[in-house]
């Protein structure tokens, strides 16, 4: 009679995928590859790997396996976007993915660099990573891009407005985005509507002035571009804005400005002025970033989700540089879902009072 087979298991301790190999009599270059689902392996390879997993309780060590994988991963985050706030999701993000892969995230800021100072420093970045992820504005920059394709560098855009065939791209739908929140204040009564456009280096930002303009349009309101101002995504940009829309004769009853932090001076400046808001003035931002929440009243905005975005393009990189065949691009454009939160910064239109009925 056969004598049942010893566990090979020691108690106290995690099983290894040495162990695993043992009892099944394969290598544990053949259990790594059932478990990943990789190469081709014999169906009656593949269940002996699978009872002998069973039978030990063995749990592959991911973050081993990740860690691994990653020690000679590194992706550069390039930062020169003015918002604080949209910095800060952005670190949140990136860090996280970094953290959950096991790669090694560099940040590099280019604030104040030439066009020729930001092609130089690509191409001596492109000598020490591999792979980059570009925020706005660089995102729009065709001369950095460039760059980096040129020396086999996979790229991810985040929240740009224009798809690139070279470089991937993780962003939400800004013009729909845009036209939603629109549509949400016109939905409370109000027909005039302030604008404050975003920088005009990104091309997100056109696409949020669209959107605005296709709700007007929609609800049958005639665009007035006396009551549009140019902003930078900057707070003192949308405290310049803002000043030059409340000083009109007959001012906006709502203002949506295209980020957060503008929309946050816009709510200082009608406080200043001693309007009441929601009461006097609705106001809208974009983004959902912490200054949303920092202000009184809080921001209704579009939750961009900033922070998953930047992990989700961690993702896309790590996909591209380990995959085995490298004689294509692999290029993706995901679309993440954003979110109209609605807060206390808007209030419907109040109706003229109606005449007594007799």
């Amino acid at each position: 009679m056969e004598k049942p087979k010893k566990s090979i298991r020691r108690k106290g301790r995690a099983v290894t995928i040495d162990e695993v190999a043992l009892l099944a009599g394969v290598s544990p270059m053949t259990v790594s590859r059932v478990m990943n689902g990789h190469g081709k392996v014999r169906d009656s390879t593949r269940e002996n790997v699978m009872r002998a997993v069973r039978e030990l309780d063995y749990t592959p060590n991911l973050a081993a396996s990740s860690l691994a994988a990653a020690q000679h991963t590194r992706i550069a985050l390039i930062y020169t976007n003015p918002s604080s706030a949209y910095l800060r999701e952005l670190l949140v993000g990136a860090l996280s993915g970094a953290a959950r892969t096991a790669a090694q995230l560099v940040i590099d800021t280019w604030d104040n660099l030439s066009a020729e100072e930001e092609r130089s420093a690509a191409r001596i970045l492109a000598k020490s990573v591999a792979g980059v992820i570009l925020p706005p504005p660089l995102c729009e920059s065709k001369a950095v891009i460039k760059e980096f394709v040129s020396a086999g560098i996979p790229v991810v855009a985040i929240a740009s407005g224009r798809f690139s065939s070279e470089i991937s791209c993780v962003r939400i739908d800004d013009f729909r985005a845009s036209k939603e929140i629109t549509a949400h204040l016109i939905a409370q009564g109000h027909t005039r509507i302030g604008y404050i456009k975003g920088h005009p280096n990104q091309t997100a930002s056109k696409h949020r002035y669209e959107g605005f303009k296709a709700a007007l349009s929609e609800a049958g309101i005639v665009h007035d571009e006396t009551l549009v101002q140019q902003g930078y995504y900057t707070y003192r940009s949308g405290l310049e804005a803002s000043e030059k829309l409340l000083a009109h004769r007959r001012g906006p009853t709502a203002i949506f400005a295209s980020n957060d932090d503008m929309a946050a001076a816009v709510i200082s400046v009608a406080h200043r002025k001693g309007m009441d808001v929601p009461r006097d003035l609705s106001v809208v931002g974009f983004d959902d970033t912490f200054a949303a929440t920092t202000v009184w009243p809080e921001l209704t905005t579009i939750h961009q989700p900033v922070s998953d975005m930047a992990d989700s393009a961690i993702d896309i990189l790590l996909r591209n540089i380990r995959r085995k065949d490298r004689s294509t691009r692999m290029v993706v454009d995901h679309v993440a879902p954003h979110k109209l939160v609605i807060r206390d910064s808007v209030a419907p239109l109040p109706r003229r009072k109606r005449p007594a009925k007799g």
